[in-house]
């Protein structure tokens, strides 16, 4: 599988619960924290979820 870098660009303040849980799922909490996952359909739809919040590269 590919591995991809997710970035947190936005803030979680003012987000809904699912939004939150899903970016604390993904490894993330603070602006600017990036993680380096592989590119499985549940990490791609937990992506789809918070894709405002987040920046996504390969």
């Amino acid at each position: 599988m590919a591995k991809i870098k997710i970035t947190q660009v936005k803030s979680i303040l003012k987000r809904p619960k699912n939004q939150k849980l899903t970016i604390q799922a993904l490894g993330l909490g603070r602006i600017n924290r990036t993680v380096e996952v592989e590119a499985t359909p549940q990490i791609l739809g937990m992506v789809k979820t918070v894709n405002h919040l987040v920046s996504v590269s390969e």
